[in-house]
């Protein structure tokens, strides 16, 4: 089992958990993730690597809310354990010196982004780090990336705080002035990731991506995290997660991704209702 060394709330949705996983932060690199399962009931699913640290033996993860997995995962605190916890899977990120480098980070992806701004950055590059939320009270990690970073860039849905917009509106401004972009980085969700791959495609800017489909054992076994990159099937947890997403079928991942909404929605209907049950029966006896 894997101890939680710390915990803290990043925003109303967003956890940032700190495991103590030692054999996992020796080996992991920018770009990869772990597959984990928080009890012996749970399913298993993916989480992008945010941050490790191979002398205090500790990795750090930032879950967003989605579903019953993810739910039960931000409920747990410091000193509690995971069940299972396997990784580093997936390719790393391709590092090198490209000059101009754009990371664009949404919701989770804000975490999943910064090893690869620090990476890059390391490299030689000169970072512009976008970051999107859909209001100022949802963005965060801001300290870390200006740390990695020559320019960054907050957006926000509402206008609340920094530029009105979302990440592909300040990459689509850069790239119409004429300024030079010789590589970007997108992580987040599908729909922002495929629009920062529409914006930069004109241009012949190469955007790689994270893909997130869903995902079983990790280890290119069960075939469900298929999808299709160039008219080619891949295995997101073997070939990727990282993939030039001009070659992406987006529709196609959009589609994959959904064939278990229902069930999923029933599944986090009755894990709150039990929770629900818990917490009223704890009240009564207290």
């Amino acid at each position: 089992m894997f101890r939680i060394l710390a915990k803290e709330k990043l925003t109303p949705f967003i956890t940032m958990l700190k495991i103590q996983a030692p054999a996992i932060a020796r080996k992991a690199q920018p770009g990869q993730f772990v597959v984990a399962r928080v009890d012996e009931v749970g399913e298993r699913f993916p989480i992008s690597l945010a941050n490790w640290d191979n002398e205090e033996g500790s990795i750090t993860i930032v879950v967003m809310e989605v579903g019953t997995s993810t739910r039960k995962l931000a409920c747990l605190n410091a000193d509690d354990h995971i069940l299972n916890l396997a990784g580093p899977l997936g390719l790393p990120a391709h590092i090198d010196n490209f000059g101009k480098v754009v990371c664009a980070g949404g919701c989770y992806g804000i975490g999943a982004i910064l090893p690869i701004a620090r990476a890059l950055k390391e490299s030689g590059n000169e970072i512009i780090s976008i970051i999107e939320a859909r209001s100022k009270n949802l963005l965060y990690w801001q300290e870390p990336l200006r740390q990695v970073s020559d320019e960054l860039i907050m957006t926000t849905g509402d206008g609340s705080y920094g530029y009105k917009g979302w990440t592909y509106d300040p990459l689509k401004e850069m790239l119409e002035k004429g300024e030079k972009v010789d590589r970007v980085f997108a992580h987040g969700c599908n729909f922002m990731m495929m629009l920062c791959s529409e914006i930069t495609k004109p241009f012949g800017v190469k955007t790689m991506v994270s893909l997130n489909p869903i995902m079983v054992d990790g280890t290119g076994m069960c075939g469900v995290c298929r999808v299709s990159v160039g008219g080619v099937t891949k295995f997101a947890c073997v070939d990727g997660p990282e993939f030039d997403g001009h070659e992406v079928d987006w529709e196609l991942l959009a589609s994959r991704r959904q064939s278990y909404i229902q069930e999923e929605i029933r599944s986090l209907e009755w894990w709150e209702c039990q929770q629900w049950c818990l917490t009223t029966a704890k009240s009564k006896e207290a």
